[in-house]
């Protein structure tokens, strides 16, 4: 696939917006149009009792509260991991010192660049939490295997949760006593 014209339409704090037009593999020629996000990072934080710290934001474009991992857009030339140590403490008031990476997913790969790196986040210790603005959520600790039926029942529709999830619940396996 090959770009050849690319148009930026919008600029934003967030995203950008270009209008492309670009030759398919199979030789067709087509507009897109892409927006362009830097990628983000997401936490699956799992406290001493197994329970999984979810966030119940509102987000405007979704119209509703939705259940989700602490997570966070990547700054300018940030590793992932360092996001996600960033939102963990701002929006969950703890740091953690055992890290595992959870791979990546793309959110929406139709129209959207942005790339979700997912991790795993044990051996907590508390800090002040430090929310930005904008943000209106609230803070629950909830079993992670109630969180993993909420996200098989549909009560979580975000797939960035929904994947990171899964993903530290296979990595994870059984958990004791459940």
């Amino acid at each position: 696939m090959s770009v050849k014209l690319s148009r930026r339409i919008y600029s934003g704090r967030v995203v950008d917006l270009d209008l492309e037009q670009v030759e398919l593999p199979n030789g067709e020629l087509v507009q897109l149009e892409v927006v362009r996000h830097p990628g983000g990072a997401a936490v699956v934080v799992v406290d001493a009792g197994h329970r999984v710290c979810l966030l119940r934001q509102y987000r405007h474009a979704a119209g509703e509260w939705l259940w989700e991992l602490p997570a966070g857009k990547l700054e300018q030339l940030e590793e992932p991991r360092v996001t996600a140590e960033r939102e963990l403490a701002e929006e969950a008031g703890v740091t953690a010192r055992e890290w595992e990476s959870l791979g990546s997913i793309v959110s929406s790969p139709g129209v959207f660049t942005e790339v979700v790196h997912l991790f795993l986040a044990r051996d907590l210790a508390p800090v002040v939490a430090a929310r930005e603005y904008g943000e209106d959520f609230e803070v629950f600790w909830i079993p992670m295997a109630d969180a993993v039926r909420r996200a098989l029942e549909g009560e979580i529709v975000d797939a960035k949760t929904i994947a990171g999830l899964f993903r530290a619940s296979l990595y994870l396996g059984p958990v004791p006593g459940a």
